[in-house]
């Protein structure tokens, strides 16, 4: 496969595209199968792109890992804001939920607690929103 850069000559819309060959790329131009997505014109052709290369310095190893301890840390966060303004009900969760949602069952505190994804797609199903938040154990933060 091999992504290309392109731009119309008409409208000067760029947008990229992938191609399984570059001769493949040439067919399809020729059969007129490649059109801009803005105008609709053929008249698009290849323009310049920079390879994507990977920098394994030490650099940027390092900024990766902020990056990772920045987001360990918004994650550690949500999960105190959470558990301070929240109840927990464990495996009842989806129990819990649809009590609230169908009984009018009223609550202090929101939710939270443990629940399978498929789980979590019945209760989206059935008209109730919820969210799934990554949760770090203890031993993490």
């Amino acid at each position: 496969m091999i992504k290309y850069s392109l731009i119309c000559s008409d409208c000067s819309e760029n947008f990229d595209s992938w191609f399984s060959s570059s001769k493949e790329f040439d067919k399809l131009k020729k059969s007129k199968f490649i059109n801009c997505p803005n105008c609709n014109s053929y008249n698009v052709k290849k323009s310049l792109m920079a390879p994507s290369v990977i920098n394994k310095k030490k650099d940027n190893n390092n900024l990766n890992s902020k990056k990772h301890l920045e987001i360990k840390n918004k994650l550690r966060d949500y999960k105190n804001f959470i558990k301070n303004n929240f109840e927990y009900v464990g495996d009842n969760f989806t129990y819990e939920a649809r009590s609230i949602h169908y009984n009018n069952k009223k609550k202090n505190k929101g939710i939270y607690g443990n629940a399978s994804a498929e789980d979590i797609k019945e209760l989206s199903e059935e008209g109730i929103e919820t969210e799934m938040i990554p949760w770090l154990s203890d031993k993490e933060n």
